[in-house]
């Protein structure tokens, strides 16, 4: 069973995250590496919040390939290319992880590969081991 901290001493969070996730021994890692609002057939949409839900099916994909899904996300890293993406991203977010949510960090960077896309994101999930 995991653990959501979000101790009392220290400031709560801005948004819907948790400030760490304990994960219990045993358990297996998924690493996510970043995904971009790409398409499989390399259609790349303008709207940020298009290409936020993007990234997430992307990463729901690679999840499901170790049985696996979002709601096993543990920790999320973030990355829009401007300020004004922050609200798009974020509620595509909040919409796909309820309570008690991944640990978070979403920053603002200069850009991306290619200068279409405006949202990265990578996670890592938790899931029971699998039997030997």
């Amino acid at each position: 069973m995991l653990n959501y901290l979000t101790p009392t001493s220290i400031k709560p969070p801005f948004a819907r995250y948790s400030h760490g996730v304990e994960v219990p021994a045993g358990s297996r890692l998924v690493f996510c590496s970043g995904q971009l609002g790409i398409a499989a057939d390399d259609a790349v949409p303008e709207d940020a919040g298009a290409q936020a839900e993007l990234c997430f099916a992307n990463i729901a994909a690679i999840l499901r390939e170790s049985g696996l899904g979002l709601n096993d996300v543990i920790r999320i890293n973030a990355f829009v290319s401007d300020r004004s993406y922050l609200r798009a991203y974020m509620d595509v977010r909040d919409r796909l992880f309820g309570h008690p949510a991944p640990a978070s960090t979403l920053m603002i960077v200069a850009g991306f590969t290619r200068e279409e896309f405006k949202v990265e994101v990578e996670v890592v999930a938790a899931g029971k081991a699998r039997d030997a």
